[in-house]
């Protein structure tokens, strides 16, 4: 008995430990991770948040090792060993990349069935199928770097796992897949904006969201779900040469997937989703901490944000009830919608960047290309 309590105590501490860093882990499962973790891993990654990596890398980072040490105890029955053997990375790439065809002949080619079950049942397997590669090869990099972080080398470079891994993407070639199937262009939008039509709260969160992620350049659903109060300042209203001034706000960004926490990125809100922000933090009574949060079954406003999964759950959920598929859309379509609509616009590319801080010319202009070259010279030669 003594030693189940100590066990029990370990965890509530862990569980403690990892309200400290709460800004950036999946929180709606702490108690699951920390009887997942062990006291090294909860060490590690807050260590991590001390040197200063941004909190999607941080994020991704928790995720993985969660996924990793529930993989672990349910193919090996014990938690992941530091450094990781060789021959557990080769055990790891056969588990997740594997041939269906081949599997139909041979139920042991892949990863077996109890593991798949143990897996499924925690949450952390939903598809059916070998993993994508580049999954795989993320879980692998982020391995290797938890193991760095702790001082040791590991087996990651060697030329038998790159080899295996080689080997299975080419045994099955897989199209890459895009995180939306469609972008939530303007039209789009006003559908979705079209369900959110009354006073309620849930309706002028929903509301906010949607209008607050698309016009600040498609923010991504972390952004938004983190956004707090001590973030937004008020701007002058901006002048109109043919109406009224409109309410503009400034968000600054601080730490993102792309920057460090010395950059201080700010985009800037302007006209309807000021006023929509406005409503909403006024209706629940927000003047501190987080901006966007959970709504209880009495129309009571949480002090916790919501997790980003949420903002992907509101905009599927505004997808059914407009009458769309839901299945074609998710929250990256905001980001993906907000250069398509710019560029069906006719805004520059350079400009619509600006608002949506991305870094890469050739990701921004994958989104903004597709739009113009179906209405460009180029496609009307004949």
């Amino acid at each position: 008995m003594a030693k189940a309590k100590q066990s029990l105590t370990a965890v509530e501490r862990r569980a403690e430990e990892l309200d400290t860093i709460a800004a950036v882990l999946p929180m709606e499962r702490r108690d699951e991770l920390a009887e997942l973790l062990t006291d090294h891993d909860v060490e590690t990654l807050r260590h991590l948040v001390n040197q200063g990596m941004g909190d999607n890398t941080l994020r991704a980072l928790t995720s993985d090792l969660a996924y990793l040490e529930a993989w672990g105890l349910a193919a090996t029955k014990k938690s992941l060993p530091w450094p990781a053997p060789e021959a557990l990375l080769l055990k790891f790439v056969a588990h997740h990349l594997w041939d269906p065809e081949k599997r139909a002949s041979a139920p042991d080619h892949g990863m077996p069935t109890d593991v798949d079950d143990s897996l499924r049942s925690q949450g952390f397997l939903k598809s059916v199928g070998p993993h994508a590669p580049a999954t795989v090869r993320r879980r692998l990099a982020n391995w290797s770097t938890l193991t760095k972080w702790r001082g040791l080398d590991g087996a990651f470079a060697s030329p038998a796992l790159k080899s295996a891994i080689r080997l299975a993407v080419r045994a099955v070639p897989r199209m890459r897949g895009r995180k939306s199937a469609k972008a939530v262009t303007g039209d789009v939008l006003a559908k979705l904006l079209s369900t959110c039509a009354t006073d309620s709260l849930r309706d002028l969160r929903d509301r906010a969201i949607l209008m607050v992620a698309f016009a600040s350049g498609g923010r991504r659903r972390s952004e938004i779900a983190a956004l707090r109060v001590e973030q937004l300042t008020v701007e002058p209203p901006v002048e109109m040469p043919d109406g009224p001034p409109l309410p503009s706000l400034a968000i600054h960004l601080g730490r993102t997937k792309t920057t460090t926490g010395e950059q201080d990125d700010i985009v800037y809100l302007t006209g309807r989703p000021v006023e929509a922000l406005n409503a909403w933090m006024a209706a629940a009574k927000i003047d501190k901490g987080s901006v966007f949060r959970g709504i209880g079954r009495w129309s009571t406003v949480s002090k916790r944000a919501i997790d980003p999964q949420s903002v992907n759950a509101i905009l599927k959920q505004r997808a059914v009830m407009a009458g769309l598929d839901s299945g074609e859309f998710s929250a990256h379509g905001l980001r993906s919608g907000y250069l398509t609509e710019a560029a069906n616009r006719g805004i520059p590319l350079p400009e619509a960047m600006e608002q949506s801080r991305h870094r890469s010319v050739q990701q921004a202009s994958s989104y903004y290309n597709n739009a113009t070259r179906r209405s460009g010279r180029a496609a009307r030669m004949l």
